[in-house]
């Protein structure tokens, strides 16, 4: 009952609240953390090999630090007082859910858009995604938007949640290390493809298996919102595998096919312009309402699954006890 209160908690404090600007959050800690390690390790390694020995300690101290640091404050908090452990424990993994902050993202493009200010609508864009966005115009910048949220129901919600159902915020923390560190190493550049392999491949590991929780949770809620959930279902299992990340196309290829929208196409990052393959068919063109039709699908999804992991919470306990 504790951690379905916890879980259900958190969820509804990050829905309120989001991320204050104001209040320190870890997330920034972690950063300046890899950081610092990173410029310790190249001070000392240099060579490809010796960067991809390197390269595993990056996981081990900030994922595992994280989970370390996170499990000693919890417990020293409830030597205190129960209660205190757990609003701690609520805080903390609201931290790890970025369900308002994703939500309010998109919706800040979509309120450009809507004004018909298209340079304010790119500038927006760009505070979400690397691709460069200074010459899109609307459609690709619905796509642009709608392909962030999508990917990110995953990374910012249901991995964290499924991470803390499994062990709290000790484990919550170290699931939102692992997200952090591929964020900022995790790219096969030349700088960082011997460096942040491991990273890379423990975000993979990590997401396996809520991305494809997220692709039935979407078939699931395009049918509650009576979208094509037939189509969205074909989608997922025809174009998913074709997405360079094996998560990412599970989310996009589900709101792909839901919309009736196409997905992928050419991005320019830096200048220079990369394929990603195409998710779903273009039934129609894109349009600034499929960027409240994803943010409805990732609020409704992240809501299932928060029930159903507080529900499995109460289940554990009673066989548990």
């Amino acid at each position: 009952m504790r951690l379905a209160l916890i879980l259900l908690a958190a969820y509804v404090v990050d829905r309120i609240v989001g991320d204050p600007r104001k209040l320190p959050h870890p997330v920034v800690y972690m950063g300046k953390a890899i950081t610092a390690i990173e410029r310790f390790i190249r001070r000392f390694a240099s060579a490809p090999r010796a960067l991809k020995r390197a390269g595993l300690l990056l996981p081990l101290l900030v994922a595992g630090g994280a989970w370390v640091l996170t499990t000693l404050l919890v417990i020293l908090l409830y030597r205190l007082s129960p209660w205190l452990a757990g609003v701690a424990e609520v805080w903390l993994i609201s931290t790890t859910i970025a369900s308002k902050g994703l939500k309010d993202a998109g919706m800040a493009v979509y309120a450009e858009l809507r004004q018909g200010d298209i340079p304010a609508a790119r500038r927006a864009l760009g505070m979400i995604v690397g691709r460069d966005t200074a010459h899109l115009e609307s459609p690709e910048i619905v796509r642009g938007t709608v392909e962030t949220v999508a990917e990110n129901i995953v990374d910012a919600i249901l991995s964290p949640l499924f991470f803390a159902l499994l062990g709290g915020a000790p484990l919550a923390m170290a699931y939102r290390a692992v997200n952090t560190l591929d964020s900022m190493v995790g790219y096969k550049n030349d700088k960082y493809r011997d460096l942040g392999w491991a990273s890379a491949r423990l975000d993979d590991i990590a997401n396996y298996i809520p991305a494809r929780i997220t692709a039935l949770l979407l078939t699931l809620c395009a049918a509650l919102l009576r979208l094509d959930w037939r189509r969205c279902w074909r989608t997922v299992r025809r174009d998913a595998r074709l997405h360079p990340s094996p998560n990412s196309g599970y989310p996009e290829s589900a709101v792909a096919g839901a919309l009736g929208i196409r997905l992928g196409g050419e991005n320019v990052y830096h200048g220079v312009t990369s394929f990603r393959a195409y998710m779903g068919d273009p039934l129609r063109t894109t349009e600034p309402e499929d960027i409240i039709a994803t943010s409805r699908l990732m609020m409704l999804s992240s809501a299932i699954f928060v029930c159903l992991c507080a529900a499995a919470a109460m289940l554990w306990h009673g066989i548990g006890g």
